[in-house]
């Protein structure tokens, strides 16, 4: 009984098999006629017979690449080239990995093309699955990968786009290039000629003049600094910190590391930190206006107000249009006024010392003045314009007050408030 059992089960598998090449021959004809539609019938039938035929299998998923990739079903093509290459290098034979090249590349153009088509659609989610696509065809291609990544976060994606970023740190990506650089003679342009063949060819016909190589920076860094950037979006702000100062260690000039670490702390409201890392980057560029500002905020905001002040005014040098810092000047110097209130307070009944209280906060009135004045030139609001009012008022300036009282009446009319 067990033998006639098997024999039947072995002429049940060679039934599968024959239907399984009738399906893969009609597969093939009709590719062979660019009936596509026809094909996938074919082959879905075929599939569910394809643990039974091993040795059809990689023509079986040689035709279902070409046929999918005619449809432009690119995942689906993608995933049946994949599995032509891995069932052929276990197997040792070479037969239709070699057929798919030519067709492989074809692929990778139309498979390049549409996303780019879908990025400048804004169409960020597919973009980046078909940036991945066409990475996972060719994986020297790692540019790909790194597009996968940012279209992702830029389509929201953060679970695909730490996938893709944690890739290629793993992989050990730079995105160091060698562009080939040469002047087009008649507009004037650098142009980038993509390969140094192209670039030289171009020179010798004379369109183009001045060839030169450009080594492109390392983006390792951002790699790990967009790690970074995720993970504190999803709240992970401890594994985010660990991610970047493992970057900072291995890149410790890379500036925008140095600021995404800074901006980490101030999450954490570690503000003693993140003024040290400001204070380490004005060492590293000392006229850059924003680390000052931000410096002077840190101390502010731990009541440091004179150092405050020197860091607002120094911005204030750098960068003399610099509308925040002179708004924030003058908050500093208010400060002061804070102190001479509690102070006049207490002197109620003593009129020589509360008149010596008055003057000084008039004088914090007048250092304040020029200050709010251009932070009011360059943005004005219904604060400034407040502010400024009850100054005017405060030192008798009517000259200047009168326009203001108007000005005031209308923007609140307008604010609502």
């Amino acid at each position: 009984m067990r033998t006639k059992i098997f024999a039947l089960c072995l002429g049940l598998a060679s039934m599968a098999t024959f239907a399984q090449k009738n399906e893969i021959k009609a597969a093939e004809k009709a590719i062979k006629k660019q009936d596509y539609a026809a094909a996938v019938t074919a082959l879905t039938t075929a599939e569910s017979l394809i643990s039974n035929a091993p040795k059809l299998e990689a023509k079986f998923y040689f035709l279902k690449g070409q046929a999918y990739a005619a449809k432009k079903d690119f995942k689906v093509a993608v995933e049946a080239y994949n599995k032509l290459f891995d069932v052929e290098k276990k197997s040792g034979k070479q037969r239709y990995t070699e057929q798919a090249r030519p067709l492989l590349d074809q692929l990778m153009n139309d498979l390049t093309t549409k996303a780019f088509a879908l990025y400048e659609a804004k169409d960020f989610k597919n973009a980046s699955d078909a940036f991945y696509m066409r990475y996972s065809l060719n994986k020297q291609d790692t540019l790909f990968l790194s597009n996968a990544a940012q279209t992702a976060f830029q389509g929201g994606n953060l679970d695909a786009s730490l996938k893709h970023y944690r890739e290629l740190k793993d992989l050990g990506y730079t995105g160091i290039e060698t562009r080939y650089l040469a002047t087009n003679t008649e507009t004037g342009v650098v142009e980038n000629l993509g390969s140094k063949k192209q670039r030289d060819l171009v020179v010798k016909f004379g369109s183009h003049e001045k060839p030169q190589d450009k080594v492109t920076e390392s983006k390792r860094g951002d790699v790990i600094k967009n790690i970074g950037i995720i993970l504190t979006r999803q709240g992970k702000v401890d594994e985010a910190m660990v991610a970047v100062q493992e970057a900072r260690k291995a890149f410790p000039d890379d500036m925008s590391l140095l600021f995404t670490e800074a901006d980490l702390y101030l999450k954490l409201k570690k503000m003693d930190k993140f003024g040290e890392l400001m204070e380490e980057a004005i060492k590293r560029d000392p006229n850059n206006s924003t680390l000052y500002y931000n410096l002077g905020v840190v101390n502010y905001n731990q009541g440091n107000f004179e150092d405050a002040k020197k860091n607002y005014k120094k911005a204030i040098e750098i960068k003399p249009d610099y509308f925040d810092a002179y708004m924030n000047m003058a908050v500093a110097i208010l400060e002061k006024e804070k102190e001479i209130v509690e102070e006049m307070n207490k002197n109620l009944s003593d009129f020589d010392k509360y008149d010596e209280l008055a003057a000084k906060q008039k004088q914090v009135y007048k250092d304040a003045l020029p200050y709010l004045e251009k932070a009011d030139e360059g943005a004005r609001s219904l604060d400034t314009v407040r502010t400024l009012l009850n100054i005017y008022e405060t030192l008798e300036m009517e000259d200047k007050a009168k326009p203001f009282r108007e000005l005031y009446k209308t923007m609140r009319a307008k604010s609502g408030k």
